[in-house]
């Protein structure tokens, strides 16, 4: 199992980022996978709670969406939408908001919603769902997302979930008094905001990254820590427990499909 993809270097590494002591609000997609994993590998007692309302929930297989019956299967408890949103985000019990985006700027801030024009858009996206409130509302956020320049842009065409904002104190100033974005994990490298301008700054690259490659693939002028670091590559149980999570799940939703 030496050799591994880009996608699946930004799952692990994204997985890692995640404590065993954690509460995790989590997305669809690629946040669902690193979380799963980081409860399969080095974090069996993290909390994993999807928008649908499921409470420390420990899927077999990746759901297809939040109303994905495996998800209430699994779960230590569900309540309902409004009590999940209003007492356990809102409420501040919710360590880590786990994020994909469409679009995503410099200072963290996520489009979901359309590409191009509001009243005439090229594409209509699914719009954000609970992400504006997990981006406000969670003590931290972290993002993850596949390297573009049409994803990395200068500026999102709409602003769906609020990140840093303008930059600096932009959060604070509005009396948001949680984190914000404080990792950005693409499949090119690792990134986490400046201290004081809160503008993502490259800080690990993947293993046969290079500068140029990250600069290409992104819409805005890239920085890179002045210790670049150099991300480990996954091990054979991080991979193999990947890659079974994944061929179970694609196995099931097979058998659903052709049912």
């Amino acid at each position: 199992m030496s050799g591994f993809t880009a996608t699946e270097m930004m799952t692990i590494a994204a997985s890692r980022a995640l404590r065993n002591d954690d509460v995790c609000f989590v997305g669809i997609g690629a946040p669902s996978a690193a979380c799963n994993v980081a409860r399969l590998t080095h974090a069996p007692d993290i909390t994993l709670i999807y928008e649908s309302g499921t409470i420390g929930t420990a899927p077999e297989v990746l759901p297809l969406s939040i109303g994905d019956g495996e998800l209430c299967e699994t779960a230590l408890c569900t309540v309902s939408v409004p009590e999940m949103f209003r007492y356990w985000l809102m409420g501040g019990r919710i360590s880590i908001g786990f994020l994909g985006a469409a679009q995503l700027d410099r200072f963290g801030n996520i489009n979901t919603t359309v590409i191009g024009d509001y009243r005439h858009p090229k594409v209509r996206l699914p719009g954000g769902g609970g992400a504006p409130e997990i981006a406000t509302s969670c003590g931290e956020i972290f993002i993850t997302l596949k390297q573009a320049t049409r994803s990395m842009v200068d500026k999102i065409d709409f602003f769906t979930s609020f990140g840093h904002g303008e930059g600096g104190d932009h959060r604070q100033r509005l009396g948001i008094t949680t984190k914000g974005p404080t990792l950005l994990i693409t499949d090119l490298a690792i990134w986490r905001p400046d201290p004081e301008t809160k503008e993502f700054t490259v800080r690990s690259l993947h293993p046969g990254v290079t500068r140029q490659m990250v600069q290409e693939s992104c819409g805005w002028p890239a920085r890179f820590a002045r210790e670049l670091e150099e991300t480990p590559p996954p091990t054979e149980i991080e991979l193999a427990t990947l890659r079974h999570l994944q061929a179970r799940s694609e196995a099931a939703h097979r058998g659903r499909r052709n049912g």
